[in-house]
């Protein structure tokens, strides 16, 4: 059983089989987690999420949008990303990895996600964390036209903190693109139902909740990008920089509404 029903392979599934009985001995060093099951307690995750799914029928929870701040220097362009979602944090850090290409993001008319996993392949485990390899593709719609832009990362994930750092290897028009996320416990019912004293980790939340207390999600993110030469040079950059930070909220835009339909299933 799944903590979220509509994707078969929420959190526990692997993407990638052992293909030998030698592999097979060590399937954790070749297997890739949305998040390592060693890691967390998938009991009580399960418990969480029917906890948002009930409150959801009777009072919605409405996501408010990131906030995004941009800072510019040296030719960098720097983001930096705050935004609660509600959804256990291993449901996010799920959403942000997504080894199995679940639909999160908008989908055109031709059935194309605006960010897709391509591949993910395990470069090297080594207990909470994991280091990949990924492929994805950014659906682009311009004047009739339309394709992908292929982005190849290097993910550096803690299953533990659930945190991440990520780089590029290759990406068409970007000479510096990087970054990194972390996903915290938002402990959205303490005020409610925790007072006088506030909640420091979830499993205090759980016993002053009486295990009540929706568990939520805080993101903070950074992402800093560079267009390539000759590119990073005005008015091209200003249009390049400009272009990749409204695609940047438009996919957490999609992330949000995710949120809301996942409460709902």
């Amino acid at each position: 059983m799944n903590v979220i029903p509509r994707f078969s392979g929420w959190i526990n599934q692997n993407v990638e089989e052992p293909r030998d009985e030698d592999e097979s001995k060590s399937s954790s060093s070749n297997s890739v987690w949305a998040v390592d099951p060693n890691y967390y307690n998938l009991a009580e995750v399960k418990k969480e999420s029917k906890l948002w799914r009930a409150a959801e029928k009777k009072h919605p929870w409405h996501d408010a949008p990131a906030r995004v701040k941009v800072t510019t220097k040296k030719g960098l362009c720097h983001l930096n990303i705050e935004f609660k979602l509600g959804l256990p944090p291993e449901a996010v850090y799920e959403m942000f990895t997504n080894p199995n290409n679940f639909p999160f993001f908008k989908e055109d008319k031709a059935g194309r996600q605006r960010l897709e996993n391509k591949s993910t392949k395990v470069l090297k485990k080594d207990g909470p964390r994991q280091t990949t390899e990924v492929e994805k593709a950014l659906s682009w719609n311009f004047l009739g036209c339309s394709g992908d832009i292929p982005i190849h990362l290097i993910i550096h994930e803690n299953h533990k903190n659930l945190t991440a750092k990520y780089t590029t290897k290759k990406m068409m028009l970007m000479k510096v693109f990087e970054g990194s996320w972390k996903v915290e416990p938002d402990f959205v019912d303490q005020e409610r139902l925790c007072k006088p004293r506030l909640p420091k980790t979830r499993e205090e939340y759980k016993r002053c909740s009486g295990g009540k207390g929706k568990v939520g999600s805080k993101v903070t993110m950074e992402q800093i990008f560079q267009p390539s030469s000759p590119l990073n040079l005005p008015p091209v950059s200003w249009i390049i920089r400009g272009i990749t930070i409204k695609t940047t909220k438009n996919l957490l835009e999609d992330l949000r509404k995710a949120g809301t339909s996942l409460r709902q299933v």
